[in-house]
Order: structure tokens, then C-alpha cells, then sequence
């Protein structure tokens, strides 16, 4: 496995983030600045610089270990606790921040939620709120892969253990069994949905034990160990591209933050609970006691305590950016719905500017 782990290889190429083709490196470079960026976002919208935001400490293992061993080929279609994936794939702190920001630099137009990232020339599909949605237009994304001939892609569905709940879920399983798709289902069990506590969402032996009626693979991983991540997503693409078929991976892990900026997990769990978990499993603690133990590249306390500090920094100037960039222009609200826009559309932009017009002080 130590041969097969591509974290453990370098790049052709030096990355263009860290310039370095120190893959581990990155990877931990990178769980640094996810935690920095979800640190200081959420206080930002605690402030109420921006509107939502939601973190993922504590399950960043998940993101950093599957987005590297997967390809750039492969169509990724998250849910909304996978930012870290997107970050992987090249995805800067400055487009992080002008989408939460909603600004006229936001790809998405400052059409979407903060976090609802999504990137084309990054084969990541922008992300929606409804739980599972994903989940079976990943299988149909697949398929069509599958039809188009494509021997070296599959696409890649997150969800968190909440969305098994879902009719999208056993469609989209389901789906994906009988039609023979190369898809993988990333199943992150972080222990809640949202205040439901995974106690109260099933009685069986939690997600990947739902495999088997479907008529396809599944693991459990560690979703707290990045290289168990990594080796389970490298096999199961290997087998999803050999056997066209579609493969279920259940990561165990912990949300150590709030569902969102608008829970308080206080009130469904104590705090004795997520420290007892930040404390024993957080990823970013165990790889950095991985290096340490190496002596990776001489990496000691005072080289994450500096990492740290310089992605805090690297966040705070994306974010004050950000910030002061103006927002988009309400004419850009009514398109790329359709290519040309229906007359029931236009006269509801002119009602907008009849209205603006009419109450100018109040816009």
C-alpha cells in the first residue's frame, strides 16, 4: 500500500498553490487552509458580513484523501460539506470567498447560497440545497459516460449519511446497480443529520450494509485517516471503470462543527461529546502526528504552527477582497435560464425595474 498511495507520490509537476510536487504536503497544506477559510467565513457571517456558511472540521480527510485519488476527468457532484474536494482541484481562496460573498466575480452570479460552489472548467457541479439530488443525477451523469464510450472517468456523488434517508438515495442506487454505471457514492457518516442523530435514522449496520440489496460493491473506511480514504477511492474507481459498475463507500467520521450558522448543536449533543471526538480522531491532528512521527520532510509543531498563520492571512486578504468587489447587476438575475428569454420571464423583469424605479431610495 505505501507503494500504491499517491499521496505518497509526487507530481509530474510542480503544484501551482504550493509550488511543490510534494503531494502529501499539499494535502496537509490544504487541510490547514479549509480549516482557516471555515474558521473566519463562519465568523464572518457571525458578523454579518455574509448570510449562511456551513464547516467541515473534522471531516476533511474525507475531501483531501478521495479528490486525490481521483482524476481530473472524473464529474464530482457534492453536497454541501466538500469544499476541501473542489479546494484539491484547484479551486483558489479568492473564488472560495467571492462566491460565499456573493459578488460580481461569483461564478454562480450571486445566484446561490454561500457554499453552493460549483466550477465547470473543474468538472465540480455547483451544488443544491435539496438533501440527494445529487445522488441520481450521478448515476446519470455515469451512464452517459458509460454510452459515450469513456474508459477513464466516473462520477463521483458525496451525500452525507441524512440523504440514505432520501427516495433519491434508492433511486439513484438503484439506478446505478441495474444500468451498470461507473459511479462511486461517497456516504460521509458524520453521526448527525443536521440534530437527528444517526441513533434515530436507521437500526441497521449504518449505510454500506445497504450494498448488497442493490447488487453492488461497498466499504467502510476510517474517514478520520487520509491515506484509508485515498486507498479506498483509488480501488473503488479501479473497480468501477474495470466492471462498469457502481461501488458504495461509507467514511466514518465526526462533524465536530454546527450542522450550519443557523443550528446550535449545543441543544441536540453536549460539549463533552465533540471535544471527546476532536480530541481522539480529528484528522488534522492524526496526519500531523503522522509527519511528526516521520519526521516528514522535518516537519515539526512550529512548521503548522507558521502554515497556519499564513493560511489565516492568505484568507483574511481573499476575504477583504472579496468584500469590496460591488455585486451583480439585477439584469444578470434573469439569465442563463433559457438560451432565449420566454415573455413570461421579461415581463417579470419588468416588473423589477417598474418597481426599483417606483422605490429608488429603497435599492
Amino acid at each position: 500500500e505505501v507503494q500504491r498511495n499517491r499521496l505518497l507520490w509526487p507530481a509530474k509537476f510542480n503544484y501551482a498553490d504550493t509550488n511543490s510536487k510534494d503531494t502529501l504536503a499539499r494535502a496537509h497544506r490544504q487541510m490547514v487552509r479549509l480549516r482557516e477559510m471555515d474558521t473566519i467565513l463562519q465568523n464572518a457571517q457571525r458578523q454579518g458580513r455574509i448570510s449562511f456558511y456551513m464547516t467541515c472540521r473534522g471531516e476533511e480527510a474525507i475531501h483531501f484523501g478521495a479528490a486525490s485519488a481521483l482524476e481530473p476527468s472524473d464529474v464530482i457532484l457534492a453536497q454541501y460539506r466538500e469544499q476541501g474536494v473542489l479546494m484539491w482541484r484547484g479551486f483558489t481562496l479568492q473564488q472560495f470567498t467571492d462566491q460565499c460573498f456573493s459578488n460580481e466575480a461569483d461564478l454562480g452570479k450571486g445566484r446561490q447560497m454561500p457554499v453552493h460552489y460549483g466550477s465547470r472548467a473543474l468538472n465540480y457541479q455547483t451544488i443544491s440545497s435539496p438533501l440527494g439530488t445529487q445522488i441520481p443525477q450521478a448515476s446519470g451523469a455515469a451512464y452517459r459516460l458509460k454510452l459515450a464510450g469513456k474508459k477513464d472517468a466516473v462520477s463521483v456523488c458525496f451525500f452525507g449519511e441524512g440523504c440514505a434517508s432520501t427516495t433519491d438515495f434508492h433511486s439513484g442506487l438503484n439506478f446505478a446497480a441495474t444500468l451498470k454505471c461507473p459511479v462511486i457514492f461517497i456516504c460521509r457518516n458524520n453521526g448527525y443529520a443536521i440534530s437527528t442523530s444517526v441513533k434515530d435514522q436507521y437500526h441497521g449496520d449504518g449505510v454500506v450494509s445497504r450494498a448488497p440489496g442493490y447488487g453492488m460493491a461497498g466499504i467502510r473506511v476510517d474517514g478520520n485517516d487520509i491515506f484509508a480514504v485515498h486507498a479506498a477511492v483509488r480501488e473503488a474507481r479501479e473497480y468501477a471503470l474495470e466492471n462498469s459498475a457502481p461501488v458504495l463507500i461509507e467514511a466514518m467520521s465526526y462533524r465536530q462543527g454546527h450542522h450550519s450558522t443557523s443550528d446550535d448543536s449545543l441543544r441536540y449533543r453536549s460539549v463533552e461529546e465533540v471535544e471527546h471526538f476532536a480530541h481522539e480522531s480529528d484528522p488534522l491532528d492524526r496526519l500531523q502526528a503522522f509527519l511528526k512521527r516521520h519526521d516528514y520532510e522535518g516537519m515539526t509543531d512550529d512548521t503548522f504552527r507558521a502554515a497556519a498563520d499564513e493560511e489565516k492571512m492568505s484568507v483574511l486578504d481573499a476575504m477583504r477582497k472579496a468584500e469590496r468587489k460591488p455585486k451583480p447587476s439585477l439584469e444578470e438575475l434573469f439569465e442563463d435560464v433559457y438560451h432565449e428569454m420566454p415573455a413570461s420571464l421579461k415581463a417579470q423583469q419588468q416588473q423589477l425595474r417598474t418597481h426599483i424605479a417606483k422605490y429608488p431610495n429603497q435599492y
